[in-house]
């Protein structure tokens, strides 16, 4: 994806003019510009420039069928509605065939997947499917439980509102076990 910094600069500078304030002159604006690009393009939104099931497959190996959860990963995305952070943790379960990753792959693609603009449920179930394919897992859940700023400060204000969303791939009859391990009462 081609990426145009010099334009996403412009544009913030454009918006903040746009609301009455000027970055030339106004010392707490100075620079606001180039730190609000980085931030979204280094940062919020850097997900973009990796393929999940690249993050997992070059770490695949032969292991047990024993099933591994992760729990309270911390998570940080940004709502594409709203262009607000939304943040909180996750825990990804599987059920493996035979094969097997790292518990720091299943944070890092939790990472990959979440920074984008990108809704809270998909990132679930991106995170499930590409666990189900590249392991050939037996089923894969993925909570996510998250604050979202495009709900506690803007619109309704729900202060500590939490929003969870639960992602399911594999064998229907395990879903309650899975469901039970990720703590939902989904």
């Amino acid at each position: 994806m081609r990426v145009d910094r010099a334009a996403a600069e412009r544009a913030i500078l454009a918006f903040l003019q746009a609301i009455g304030r000027d970055p030339v002159h106004e010392p707490e604006l100075q620079g606001t510009p180039a730190r609000v690009t980085a931030a979204y393009l280094d940062e919020l939104c850097a997900g973009y420039g990796r393929d999940p099931s690249e993050v997992v497959r070059p770490h695949v190996i032969e292991g047990s069928t024993a099933i591994v959860a992760l729990r309270d990963i911390q998570v940080t995305t940004m709502c594409p509605h709203h262009l607000m952070p939304a943040s909180g943790l996750g825990t990804i379960a599987f059920a493996p065939g035979r094969k097997l990753v790292g518990l720091g792959v299943l944070g890092e693609l939790l990472d990959v997947v979440s920074r984008r603009l990108i809704l809270q449920e998909e990132i679930g179930e991106r995170v499930a499917a590409t666990l189900a394919a590249e392991l050939g897992a037996r089923w894969v859940a993925c909570r996510l439980v998250l604050t979202h700023s495009c709900v506690t400060a803007r619109g309704e204000r729900k202060h500590g509102a939490l929003a969870e969303t639960v992602a399911f791939v594999g064998d229907a009859s395990e879903r309650a076990v899975a469901l039970a391990i990720v703590g939902s009462q989904a």
